[in-house]
């Protein structure tokens, strides 16, 4: 066991733990937007504006088909962590190949999935005429990685579980690397356009997913990884169900909510469509650091609530609200300020360039309201209570999310009305699952 890798969430002061745990998380997934946003830059200002399309039409698309089983690896990290926490060995071993399992089976059904679904699917969203076969090209290039993009979650989830958050950032920044080189050599040197860039991305997951199931095969023997043993345990299912089915219906309702604005912004042409796939890129940075700081409070509420230290997941649930959103203000504050240069390094279409800093300087100056529900609704994850958080969530960036699109479409239908969506539903959801932790806490103690 090479436990200079886990970190003791039960014992000890908690800010400089929890502050080193996320930092790999948050640093691991900034670095792969990074390299996220190098597949745009590539593909803007080596193919063309209406490639650059196609990738950002695909984003919600994306999401809506691989955030349910993501949501579902937020399960696996939950229950493993409780079961860490109360010294459940035998059981531990049993989840985590029930979750390797799971992993295997949905990718794999996905990856075929999307083949048939993908182009009846964009025409559905809208996508614009100019930019629908690219689109669809890159979804179904994108989709055979599937397999190995769950893989590497639900792998990743138990290696968090058990206090180790690096190994997850290495593969991270490995696969990156490779996804980011490959993407200037088929798309700059072979001129492959989109297709290039969904290839590189297919690989650098295939190496991602490899590098965490080969340390959880050489890892100590309650979450050591053996093919052999490969396998559903009925009882674990139903727990990492419990927690991650209502964490991934709220990621797929929130997709969907997604896909509806994707489709609204696509009737303004793919000017508008190219900009705002271009200042995404900096949402996701942001989202990136709340992420991990969400993903770091299910897991030590996950083992203190385990081990029965009440006082403790009250504490974890402050300071990762502080440092989240603290943090994230101040990424967001600096790519408002720099948002015209950043904004370049992805474009140079004139026609493009207005839309992408409008969207920067809407959706950032308050990008940091999503840590008020993210972050509180993965601290009750931890507790095991999941249901709740994720309806709360649906009705408050789903649901008015919709509504507001709706009368926009019919009454003002402009590319700035669309936007304030994202920061109204943002403060609504933050008021709904916060008043809700607070007065269900002490219960969840007691139970």
């Amino acid at each position: 066991m090479d436990s200079s890798k886990n970190v003791d969430m039960i014992h000890g002061p908690l800010l400089k733990k929890m502050v080193m745990f996320a930092l790999p998380l948050a640093a691991g997934s900034v670095l792969q937007q990074l390299f996220n946003m190098c597949d745009s830059a590539i593909v803007g200002n080596f193919a063309s504006s209406e490639a650059l399309a196609a990738v950002g039409a695909n984003t919600s698309a994306v999401s809506l088909f691989v955030n349910f089983f993501v949501g579902i690896s937020v399960g696996t990290s939950a229950v493993i962590a409780n079961y860490f926490g109360s010294g459940r060995e035998k059981d531990i071993t049993k989840a985590v190949h029930t979750s390797i399992t799971v992993a295997l089976i949905c990718g794999l059904f996905l990856a075929i999935f999307v083949q048939f679904i993908a182009q009846p699917m964009l025409l559905l969203m809208g996508t614009p005429e100019n930019v629908i076969d690219l689109a669809v090209l890159y979804l179904r290039i994108y989709a055979l990685g599937m397999p190995f993009i769950l893989l590497y979650n639900f792998g990743s989830a138990v290696l968090r579980s058990s206090g180790d958050s690096r190994t997850p950032f290495i593969a991270l920044v490995i696969g990156g690397i490779v996804n980011a080189i490959l993407n200037m050599i088929l798309v700059i040197i072979f001129h492959l356009s989109v297709e290039g860039v969904a290839i590189a991305t297919a690989v650098s997951n295939i190496l991602a997913s490899g590098i965490v199931l080969n340390t959880l095969m050489h890892r100590e023997e309650v979450i050591r990884f053996d093919y052999h043993r490969l396998g559903i345990h009925k009882e674990e299912l139903m727990k990492v169900l419990r927690i991650g089915v209502p964490a991934g219906l709220q990621a797929v309702v929130f997709s969907l909510s997604n896909v509806v604005i994707q489709s609204s912004v696509n009737s303004f042409g793919s000017s508008v469509v190219a900009g705002s796939a271009a200042a995404a890129n900096f949402e996701f940075i942001s989202y990136c650091i709340i992420n991990g700081f969400s993903q770091t409070a299910t897991t030590f509420v996950g083992q203190n609530y385990g081990a029965k230290e009440y006082s403790r997941c009250r504490k974890i649930w402050k300071i990762a609200l502080a440092c989240g959103i603290g943090t994230a203000m101040i990424v967001d504050l600096a790519i408002v300020l720099f948002r015209y240069p950043l904004v370049h390094l992805f474009t140079q279409d004139a026609a493009v360039i207005p839309y992408a800093a409008q969207r920067v300087l809407q959706i950032m100056s308050l990008h940091w309201l999503l840590g008020t529900y993210e972050i509180t609704g993965s601290t009750l994850r931890g507790y095991g209570n999941s249901m709740v958080p994720a309806l709360l969530s649906v009705f408050g960036t789903c649901v008015v999310r919709l509504v507001w699109v709706y009368f926009t479409n019919i009454y003002c239908h402009t590319f700035t009305m669309l936007l304030l969506v994202y920061p109204i539903s943002w403060t609504i959801t933050g008021i709904l699952v916060i008043g809700y932790y607070l007065m269900a806490r002490k219960r969840l103690e007691i139970a």
